[in-house]
């Protein structure tokens, strides 16, 4: 029989060591209670100190949960198992916020699947980046300076110490939008429902969060109401403001309550208004003069009517794809140019997605200035940094190479040509939920496709190229400046 006490490595596996001698000592059981504690306490803090990798994490799992409670049969209308491709696209689809329908919302799923849809839209509407800085909230009662960089970075504030206020804010900018919505679509909504209560306290509910959070998603067959002032305008509205984002809206109810004039506005706020404003104007004077006779997009002749249908196809390809059927008729001129516009996006921290339009004002700055010979790009009186110009073109480039890999992946996929390849991944990859009719069912390699262009437009390229990066070291020398000919 080995000696007990023998440590030797012949006797390892038999022997307890002398850990025996003090095994039973209370000041060894407590300080092995605090190592442990200790270890969890780091894996924790390991989980919370990458932020973009818990951002990707919570998103991913949030998929997962949603692709598996869709996939329950008592999901759909029918008890049918539901095909994973179909699934796994309108989880992406919900929680990205995009809102590209591949089965009709209203009749092919039941009403538990539709509350699924309802509340993956609500969770994705608040950001990847704004949730995961609540659950870090929740786990650790604070916030690390890692986190609260990228997250001040998502919500548009520069102030590290502002975060937790910023947060809650955004949850209460979010529930008061939504109710707005949901009291000045009751009664229209009643009207049409022929006092059905119980269905039309359903509609509000569904098109209130899948407004506000600039998703294509509707709670029944007919699509929206378009034709309606009742239904479209709160629905507009509630779309126009989504598409600001967090950081516009709450200057501007900042300066609202300061009674400060437009003067005092942040130059992101400025920008962001000017850029939208123009674009929204330019969308509105192309469907009028190039759509006037698309008996699609205007089945009436009534000014009035064209008017409001331009006005909502000019806003709503940029945020929430509302009422597509008259999408696939319109010209490939403006198939073009619904792209682009879906391309450039919304508001920065908003509910949509693109480049956003920040990004894309820049880009025409940086344009400008290199064109004119400033050696600053300089906009409403403020230099613009570098770092900022680097960071626009950085995402420019990133997104365009996307786009441009996803066309060329749906024309071998699905044999469409390249203007509706380009407007569905465009569509995809900004959010905008406009499809043309390439997103089919039938076609597994397309909707997964789709899918990963949703992936990316949700969390963003710059939080997935945080989330897969090192911290690099400073360049200890700056080597010297030679000039290229470019252009």
């Amino acid at each position: 029989m080995p000696d007990q006490f023998d440590e030797s490595p012949l006797n390892e596996q038999s022997s307890a060591g002398p850990s025996w001698w003090y095994a039973g000592d209370p000041a060894a059981r407590k300080e092995e209670r605090a190592s442990r504690r200790i270890r969890r306490i780091s894996l924790t803090d390991r989980l919370l100190s990458h932020p973009g990798r818990l951002s990707i994490l919570y998103f991913l799992t949030l998929i997962a949960l949603v692709t598996l409670l869709l996939l329950l049969p008592f999901a759909t209308r029918g008890w049918m198992f539901t095909n994973f491709p179909v699934a796994f696209f309108t989880a992406v689809s919900a929680l990205s916020t995009c809102g590209i329908p591949v089965v009709n919302t209203a009749e092919y799923w039941s009403a538990f699947g539709q509350v699924v849809i309802l509340l993956s839209i609500q969770f994705g509407g608040l950001g990847v980046m704004t949730f995961a800085s609540m659950v870090a909230l929740g786990v650790s009662r604070r916030l690390k300076v890692s986190q609260r960089m990228l997250t001040a970075s998502e919500l548009g504030t520069n102030k590290l110490s502002e975060i937790k206020s910023v947060l809650s804010v955004v949850l209460g900018t979010s529930i008061i939008a939504e109710a707005l919505t949901f009291v000045l679509l009751l009664p229209d909504l009643f009207h049409l429902n022929h006092g059905n209560v119980g269905r039309t306290l359903w509609e509000a509910l569904f098109y209130a969060v899948s407004a506000y959070n600039n998703t294509g998603f509707t709670p029944d067959a007919t699509g929206l109401h378009i034709n309606r002032w009742g239904v479209g305008l709160p629905i507009l509205l509630s779309a126009f403001v989504g598409t600001l984002g967090f950081p516009v809206v709450l200057n501007l109810v900042q300066c609202a309550r300061r009674r400060m004039s437009p003067k005092r506005w942040t130059l992101h706020t400025k920008l962001t208004l000017t850029t939208t404003g123009i674009l929204v104007l330019a969308s509105l004077a192309w469907f009028l003069l190039v759509e006037w006779s698309n008996s699609a997009l205007f089945p009436a002749d009534d000014p009035g009517m064209k008017l409001r249908r331009a006005l909502s196809a000019a806003v709503m390809p940029r945020s929430a794809g509302f009422d597509i059927s008259w999408v696939p008729e319109v010209t490939d001129e403006t198939k073009v140019f619904m792209s682009a516009l879906m391309f450039i996006g919304a508001g920065s921290s908003s509910t949509a997605g693109g480049i956003r339009v920040t990004t894309f004002a820049v880009i025409v700055l940086i344009c400008c200035a290199s064109f004119t010979g400033h050696r600053d790009v300089v906009v409403f009186r403020r230099r613009l940094p570098r770092r900022i110009q680097m960071t626009a073109v950085s995402v420019m480039t990133a997104c365009f190479a996307l786009v441009l890999v996803g066309s060329v992946a749906l024309m071998f996929v699905t044999g469409c040509d390249f203007v509706d390849a380009v407007f569905e991944t465009c569509s995809a990859f900004s959010l905008g939920g406009y499809s043309v009719g390439v997103a089919n069912a039938g076609n597994p390699a397309c909707l997964f496709i789709l899918a990963a262009a949703m992936i990316v437009g949700r969390l963003g390229p710059l939080t997935i190229a945080y989330a897969i990066s090192r911290p690099m070291a400073p360049e200890p020398i700056r080597y010297p400046q030679e000039n290229i000919i470019v252009g």
